[in-house]
C-alpha cells in the first residue's frame, strides 16, 4: 500500500462514526467521529451501541474480519475490535458500515492501553485471533496471552468472562499454555493443537480470516485456548 494511499485511510477513517481512537497514554480520552472528544469508559454499550447487549473484544483485530463476523452471527451482542494499524481499521469499520453492522465498532489504541477505556467488569469476553506471537529472544512479554496482558484484561473483564486464543503458532500456543499454568487465578477451560481434526468446541471457531485460510493451506493446523481469570485468587 503506497504512503498516499494510507494517509487517505487515516483521514477518512476519522469520520467513521464507528471507530474510536487514542495514542497517548498520559491522556486519557478518546477522540471520535471527526475528531471530536469522547469519553466512552463504562459507557460503550449505552452510549455508542445504544443498547444493554454484552460486550466482546477482539484485541489486534487487524482488518476486522473476526469482529465482523462475530457481529453478524450475533446481533444480540457488541463487538470491539481493537488495533493500532489505521489502515487496517478502516477496512473493517467501512465495512461494518455498508454491511450496517451497528454492533461493531472499533479502536484503533495500543492494546498496553486497554484498560484506560474500558472500566472494571464492561468486558464480557476477548478473542485474540492470530496476533504476533514475538518469538525473537526478548519479546515474550509482548505477547497477548503473557502475564502483563492477562493482568490488564483481568482489571476489566467481568467475572466468568471467557478469553479465547486462535492461532496457528505452536510458540504462542506452547506459551500460553504455560503462562497459565503458574498461577491459580487462571483457570484452563480447552486447549487443542488442532481444532479441525474434530467438532469444534465453540460455534465462532468456523469463521476463518484471509490469513487463517492460508495457513490452512500451508498445511498448518490451527491451535485454540479458552480460559478464564479468576479475580481474588
Amino acid at each position: 500500500m503506497s504512503r498516499r494511499n494510507k494517509l487517505q485511510k487515516f483521514a477518512e477513517v476519522l469520520s467513521f462514526p464507528n471507530v474510536y481512537e487514542n495514542f497517548d497514554a498520559s491522556k486519557p480520552g478518546l477522540a471520535g467521529q471527526g475528531g471530536t472528544p469522547v469519553d466512552l469508559k463504562g459507557k460503550w454499550a449505552a452510549e455508542h451501541f445504544k443498547n444493554n447487549n454484552p460486550i466482546t473484544l477482539e484485541l489486534a483485530c487487524g482488518k476486522g474480519e473476526y469482529t465482523l463476523g462475530l457481529a453478524t452471527d450475533n446481533p444480540g451482542r457488541n463487538f470491539i475490535g481493537v488495533d493500532i494499524k489505521g489502515a487496517r481499521i478502516w477496512r473493517g469499520a467501512k465495512t461494518a458500515l455498508e454491511q450496517g453492522l451497528e454492533n461493531a465498532a472499533f479502536l484503533r489504541t495500543r492494546i498496553e492501553q486497554v484498560n484506560l477505556f474500558f472500566a472494571e467488569a464492561e468486558v464480557d469476553g476477548i478473542w485474540i485471533t492470530f496476533a504476533d506471537p514475538f518469538l525473537k529472544k526478548g519479546k515474550e512479554n509482548r505477547r497477548l496471552t503473557s502475564s502483563f496482558f492477562l493482568n490488564l484484561y483481568e482489571k476489566i473483564l467481568k467475572p466468568g468472562g471467557l478469553v479465547h486464543l486462535k492461532t496457528d503458532d505452536p510458540t504462542l500456543y506452547g506459551f500460553t499454555l504455560e503462562t497459565l499454568a503458574k498461577q491459580q487465578k487462571y483457570k484452563l477451560l480447552y486447549h487443542d493443537d488442532d481444532i479441525y481434526s474434530k467438532p469444534l468446541p465453540v460455534p465462532e471457531l468456523a469463521l476463518k480470516t484471509f490469513y487463517e485460510k492460508q495457513h490452512l493451506a500451508a498445511g498448518k493446523t490451527i491451535k485454540y485456548v479458552r480460559f478464564q481469570l479468576q479475580k481474588g485468587n
